[in-house]
């Protein structure tokens, strides 16, 4: 019954809303793992971030994409917590980890082994409107247990418009995603988060010179 919900909200809320309304301009899909264990590394500036990127998986991948999201804010009421976890199909994180007896990472480990595609933002919040901030290094400790796992770095431009942090009303502005090349442990943490962050600062000079005036 949970699936059969899930799907039924995507197919006929998140596709139509982001397909149509907002509309999609992806460059490189080829780029998208076709199976998991792996994971998406995005830029953040709005809870659309996460609707678009599920929904450039289609369909038949629905099952195996789960974005990574803060317990302390998806996990505040039971409402939002069955909504978070059965609909949208988050992975919760808990972002407060000083003095945890168990492991953080734990859910996230648990789904790379199970061959699912995570979404991770680095960034941790969203932030200004269409600003990337600095990555955080704890994606390198998920890197470092799944050596194998291709990380795949993908950047949003448009959202921050369309639905930015701290307003409910969705304006309709166009989408662009860039899609690049994935990026692998490295051995070291500050060789892949340069990496990383190399490949992410390359996409994010694609993106067109907005005209929101």
């Amino acid at each position: 019954m949970i699936t059969a919900l899930r799907y039924l909200f995507f197919l006929f809320i998140v596709r139509p809303v982001i397909l149509f309304v907002i509309g999609l301009n992806v460059r490189r899909i080829a780029n998208l793992p076709t199976e998991g264990p792996a994971v998406v590394v995005a830029n953040h500036n709005s809870h659309l971030d996460t609707f678009v990127l599920m929904t450039l998986f289609g369909m038949q991948r629905l099952k195996d994409v789960h974005p990574v999201a803060a317990a302390d804010h998806f996990l505040r009421n039971p409402v939002m917590a069955w909504f978070s976890q059965h609909i949208v199909g988050i992975i919760p994180l808990e972002r407060e980890v000083k003095g945890m007896r168990t492991d953080p990472l734990a859910g996230i480990c648990n789904a790379l082994r199970e061959n699912q595609i995570l979404i991770i933002f680095p960034e941790g919040t969203r932030g200004k409107p269409e600003v990337r901030e600095e990555f955080k290094t704890g994606i390198a400790h998920v890197a470092k247990r799944f050596p194998e796992v291709p990380f795949t770095p993908v950047f949003l431009h448009g959202l921050g418009k369309s639905l930015p942090k701290g307003e409910g009303i969705l304006v309709p502005f166009f989408c662009d995603v860039f899609i690049g090349r994935s990026v692998r442990w490295t051995g070291k943490r500050e060789t892949f988060m340069h990496e990383l962050c190399e490949e992410m600062s390359a996409l994010e000079n694609e993106k067109p010179i907005p005209n929101w005036t």
